[in-house]
């Protein structure tokens, strides 16, 4: 592991989503050097002008800090690399991997005003560089401007109940970095445990396909240990977003995977009385 930040200018960015997204690629390049290999971590000051990096629309040039994460793993074939961004695409053998890591990478990016670009080639490793905004010293708005642009929480307790431990971390992590109190299970039985537990808790997020005991019968006992919890579905299943209305109670809503940061705090915020 080598790592080099000497000399990067300041950032504009929110801290903890800027460690999710390095420790993801971190993670990524861990699984793509099986037999092990070189892990570098990077910073590098850079002036972008318009047009020079795909995804990132700019009027005049403009400074930002590459952080880079390489590896020398097996690298990625073309056909990969044009998918790495998509939400749920991933080469991981089921049960090891989501495929959310890199979408949300790069809607971290795209939230902070910035890009991200792959260069990698196969049997030679791959590069990933985050391209964040320069800031300047001293400008308290640096940390929190990124954070700004999603719907923030007060503390409010929020349990997630997910089987795939990639998702149901990520949810938890991105709850946690928006201000909600998060608690997690794997599925319905200790869920109902917390939820005898935990008799002031403010929203339910479950995932509509557990493992026994679905979502919406989880629902229903929730709702008879505390009547007015809100609770928020989770489903990849498109009939299911299409049938929400025989679906869904009273208090309830739905959330159609993928969706991005921006959109959990929304739909979280609205549902727990927000203004936004």
């Amino acid at each position: 592991l080598e790592v080099d930040l000497a000399g990067a200018w300041p950032i504009v960015t929110d801290s903890n989503q800027l460690e999710n997204a390095i420790l993801n690629l971190a993670i990524n390049a861990r699984d793509a050097m099986p037999d092990g290999g070189k892990l570098r971590i990077a910073a590098r000051n850079v002036t972008l002008k318009p047009g020079q990096l795909a995804g990132l629309i700019l009027e005049r040039p403009k400074d930002f800090v590459a952080v880079e994460v390489v590896d020398t793993g097996h690298g990625m074939p073309r056909d990969v690399l044009d998918k790495a961004f998509d939400p749920f695409f991933t080469t991981k053998p089921i049960g090891q991997g989501t495929g959310l890591g890199l979408s949300m990478v790069y809607g971290f990016a795209q939230q902070s005003g910035g890009a991200v670009d792959i260069q990698s080639a196969v049997g030679k490793g791959t590069t990933i560089a985050i391209y964040l905004p320069r800031g300047h010293e001293g400008d308290e708005n640096a940390t929190s401007m990124a954070a700004g642009d999603v719907p923030r929480g007060a503390g409010e307790r929020v349990l997630v109940v997910e089987d795939d431990e990639s998702v149901r971390l990520l949810v938890v992590e991105v709850l946690r970095d928006l201000g909600y109190a998060p608690l997690e299970a794997t599925e319905a039985d200790s869920a109902i445990e917390h939820l005898h537990r935990n008799p002031g808790l403010d929203l339910l997020i479950s995932d509509v396909g557990l493992p026994g005991m679905n979502g919406r019968q989880l629902a229903e006992i929730a709702r008879d240990v505390i009547p007015d919890l809100k609770v928020l579905f989770m489903t990849g299943y498109a009939a299911g977003a299409a049938n929400r209305d025989e679906f869904l109670g009273e208090g309830m809503d739905m959330i159609t995977k993928p969706f991005d940061l921006e959109r959990l705090g929304t739909k979280i915020k609205q549902m727990l009385g927000g203004s936004e």
